[in-house]
C-alpha cells in the first residue's frame, strides 16, 4: 500500500456508487396481510427479477409474488463491475472445463440469452447506461499470452466476432504499460449499470401485474401437499410454488452452504475524469476488462467516464450474509487501488468516489447450479460467482421451466441435472479460503509455495 493509494481513498464514500443514483426508486410497501399465488419469488435482485418478468411473459394469467427482505437491487445485483457477455457459465473456457460435452449447446443458449436480454431492453424501454462495445482479456506479463492463443482460439472455434491484438495494440487500445496483448471480443458483450437495470426490470413486472413487496424478508417456508407455504414478519404467502432467488445471501443455509461459499469482492470507482485524464490513457472504444493477473482484476467505464475496478476478494469466518463493519475501512481498500495505480500510473491525480464490497456465491464450478426443495415445489438457484449480471436471465428462464416440468431439450444437459462439488465446513473452510486469499495476493511478488496451493485449490475443482 502506498501514500498515493491511501490519499487517493481519503474522501471515498464506503457505499456502491450504484446506489448512489437520483434515479433510485422509492421502496415498495412491505408485506402485511396473507396472501395467496401461483408462484412465489423470494429476492429482488437479477436473478428474481428476470424470472418475475419472464413467468408472465410466458404465462400473463399466472399470480406472481415477490418479496425482497431489503430494496431491490440492494443485494449483490448493486454491486457488480456489470460486464455483460453470451457466456452463461463464467466463461468460454470454465465452460469447456465443467461441461464440455454439452459446450456447443450453451454458447447457442448464451447468445440466445444476450438477444433476448438486448430485447427486454428495448421492449420495456430500460436505460440501463448499456453500451455495446465487447468485453477484452489483457495479459499482463509476456508469460500469459499462452493463456491468450487458447482463448482465441476457443472463441474462434465457437463463432465469437474476436480480435487477437498483439501489446503495442493493446496499449494503442488501452494505454496501460502492464498489458502485454488481448483478445477483444466484440460479440453481444459490453458494460452497463447494474442497478438501473434492476429498477427498470422492476418496472417492467409491476406492468406486468407481478406483485412486489420491499424490506419484507423471508422468516420460514415449508410446504403442504397443496404447495408452499411461506411466512413473513407481518404477513405470509401461501403458493403453488417457489422460486428462491437469494443466491449468496442464502449460503447460510445448512444444505446449500456445503456447495456454496460466501465470498466477499471488492470494488472501487473514480471521480469523472476529464476529457484530458481520458487522452492520457485512451479506451475510446470502451471495452469491458478482465485482465489475467493472479488476483484477477477487472474494469471499466461509467457513462460519466468513472474507472469501476474490482477484483479484490476476502473471506470472514461465521459472518453469514452480513456486511462486516471491518470490511467497510478505507485500509481494506488501498491494496486494490494499488493495483488500480501500477495499472494507470499516469492516472495518479485521479481520487476514488466510492468504495464497496459484498458477497457473491463461489461453487467448484463458478457457475449457475439449481437445488430442488419440498418435492420439486422450490427451487433454489444461484452459485454465479460474481458473472451474474446477464447469466441470470438464463438461470431463471431454466429454473422456471425446472419449477414448471416443461421437459424442453436443454433440461437433459447435465448443467441442469447436476450440481457443484461439496465444500469442506468450518473451520476447514476459513483457513482454506484465508490461504488461497493469501496466496492470490503475493503469489505474483513472492512465488514459492504459494503457487503450489493455488494448484493444488485448482485440482479441487477451484479454477482460479
Amino acid at each position: 500500500m502506498t501514500d498515493l493509494s491511501r490519499n487517493a481513498l481519503k474522501e471515498a464514500v464506503m457505499a456502491p456508487f450504484w446506489l448512489d443514483d437520483p434515479g433510485r426508486p422509492e421502496p415498495l410497501p412491505c408485506l402485511c396481510e396473507k396472501t395467496t399465488a401461483d408462484l412465489l419469488i423470494v429476492g429482488g435482485g437479477f436473478t428474481g427479477l428476470w424470472a418475475a418478468v419472464q413467468a408472465k411473459e410466458q404465462t400473463p394469467s399466472r399470480d406472481v409474488v415477490m418479496i425482497e427482505a431489503n430494496t431491490v437491487a440492494s443485494g449483490a445485483s448493486g454491486r457488480p463491475g456489470a460486464i455483460v457477455s453470451t457466456s452463461v457459465m463464467h466463461g468460454l473456457s470454465n465452460a469447456k472445463r465443467i461441461f464440455p460435452d454439452d459446450l456447443q449447446v450453451l454458447e447457442q443458449l448464451g447468445q440466445e440469452n444476450m438477444r433476448g436480454f438486448r430485447a427486454a431492453l428495448e421492449r420495456y424501454e430500460i436505460d440501463a447506461h448499456d453500451e455495446w462495445n465487447g468485453e477484452l482479456m489483457a495479459a499482463i506479463s509476456k508469460a500469459d499470452l499462452p493463456l491468450l492463443d487458447a482463448e482465441f482460439k476457443l472463441c474462434r472455434e465457437y463463432g465469437h466476432d474476436t480480435s487477437y491484438l498483439d501489446g503495442e495494440q493493446t496499449r494503442a487500445e488501452i494505454a496501460s504499460p502492464c498489458f502485454q496483448g488481448a483478445v477483444w471480443n466484440r460479440s453481444l458483450s459490453g458494460t452497463l449499470h447494474p442497478a438501473r437495470l434492476a429498477w427498470g426490470l422492476e418496472k417492467a413486472a409491476l406492468q406486468l401485474g407481478v406483485r412486489i413487496f420491499e424490506n419484507t424478508p423471508l422468516k420460514r417456508i415449508d410446504h403442504d401437499s397443496s404447495g408452499i407455504r411461506a411466512v413473513t414478519p407481518a404477513g405470509g404467502i401461501k403458493a403453488g410454488k417457489a422460486l428462491l432467488a437469494t443466491n449468496a445471501f442464502a449460503a447460510g443455509h445448512r444444505k446449500i452452504r456445503t456447495r456454496v461459499a460466501n465470498i466477499r469482492d471488492r470494488v472501487i470507482a473514480t471521480q469523472p475524469l476529464s476529457g484530458e485524464q481520458l487522452d492520457r490513457i485512451g479506451w475510446r472504444n470502451r471495452q469491458g476488462v478482465y485482465d489475467t493477473r493472479i488476483q484477477l482484476n477487472y474494469m471499466r467505464l461509467t457513462r460519466d467516464n468513472r474507472i469501476v475496478f474490482g477484483g479484490k476478494i476476502g473471506y470472514f469466518m461465521g459472518r453469514g450474509t452480513a456486511d462486516p463493519a471491518m470490511d467497510s475501512r478505507p485500509a481494506v481498500y488501498e491494496s486494490l487501488v494499488d493495483a488500480f495505480f501500477r495499472t494507470f500510473p499516469q492516472l495518479d491525480d485521479v481520487k476514488i468516489s466510492h468504495a464497496w464490497s459484498g458477497p457473491i456465491a463461489l461453487t467448484t464450478r463458478m457457475a449457475v447450479h439449481f437445488q430442488h426443495y419440498f418435492d420439486n415445489k422450490a427451487i433454489w438457484v444461484g452459485g454465479y460467482s460474481g458473472f451474474g449480471v446477464s447469466a441470470s436471465r438464463f438461470g431463471a428462464r431454466t429454473a422456471l421451466r425446472l419449477l414448471d416440468d416443461m421437459r424442453t431439450p436443454e433440461l437433459d444437459l447435465e448443467f441442469a441435472r447436476s450440481m457443484p462439488a461439496r465444500i469442506p465446513p468450518e473451520p476447514l473452510r476459513w483457513l482454506g479460503a484465508a490461504l488461497t486469499v493469501y496466496a492470490l495476493d503475493t503469489a505474483e511478488e513472492k512465488g514459492g509455495w504459494r503457487h503450489h496451493w493455488l494448484a493444488l485449490i485448482k485440482k479441487m475443482g477451484f479454477p482460479l
